[in-house]
């Protein structure tokens, strides 16, 4: 497994051509949303060596650090949209890329670096200036103001702020911990880069840490 990511100073992206961002009756689907198409394929786990893996398993199981991934279909705009599930791959190329992840346009062209929107049960549990953790990817300013009036997840309360540095911090997924007896137990966690257990975990989303950030209004 490569090491830890290193951290992060903010750089303007690269411009890039504008995308079809599909809609609903609700207006806009994120690009990180999952649709009722995209369905989890058949699988099987089994543990090879110090960690786990699938049977079939293939180099787009795994990403550049070695963690392995949910297994989920890519087909964005057939279907329903499931507002309330993360695409994972979508997730991870939003995370990695720093693309909105409302439209997937490059974030972060005006001064301060790239625009985070949180709502305020995340940011008060470690609040400024605590690094804070969190597998939302960044955000347009444009797509920002549209979710704090239709998001309801953001309804109660939100804080935006930009990052200065930033860091993958590591992954929010199923962790599987062998019970002995030749089972895996399983649970939802976040496991960061460098622990022992990720070797063992079946990772869902991408987490990236906000290390130096300043609050900032959305509109």
């Amino acid at each position: 497994m490569s090491a830890c990511p290193q951290k992060q100073s903010w750089k303007p992206p690269l411009p890039a051509a504008p995308m079809q961002i599909p809609t609903a009756g609700r207006g806009p689907v994120p690009y990180i949303a999952a649709w009722s198409s995209e369905t989890t394929p058949p699988y099987r786990l089994v543990v090879r060596g110090n960690r786990i893996a699938y049977a079939d398993e293939n180099p787009l199981d795994r990403d550049r650090d070695g963690v392995l991934w949910v297994r989920t279909g890519n087909s964005p705009g057939r279907g329903r949209p499931e507002f309330g599930r993360v695409h994972h791959l979508r997730q991870r190329r939003a995370m990695r890329r720093l693309l909105c992840q409302v439209c997937a346009m490059p974030c972060g062209t005006d001064d301060g670096g790239p625009l985070w929107l949180l709502n305020d049960t995340e940011y008060t549990e470690n609040p400024w200036p605590a690094p804070i953790v969190t597998a939302h990817p960044p955000i347009c300013v444009p797509c920002a103001r549209r979710a704090v009036r239709s998001c309801p997840h953001l309804r109660p309360g939100h804080v935006a702020l930009r990052a200065e540095r930033f860091a993958l911090a590591g992954v929010h997924g199923i962790l599987h911990t062998p019970d002995g007896r030749g089972r895996l137990a399983v649970e939802a966690a976040s496991v960061g880069y460098g622990d022992r257990r990720l070797p063992w975990v079946r990772a869902a989303q991408l987490l990236v840490r906000l290390d130096e950030y300043t609050l900032v209004p959305v509109v």
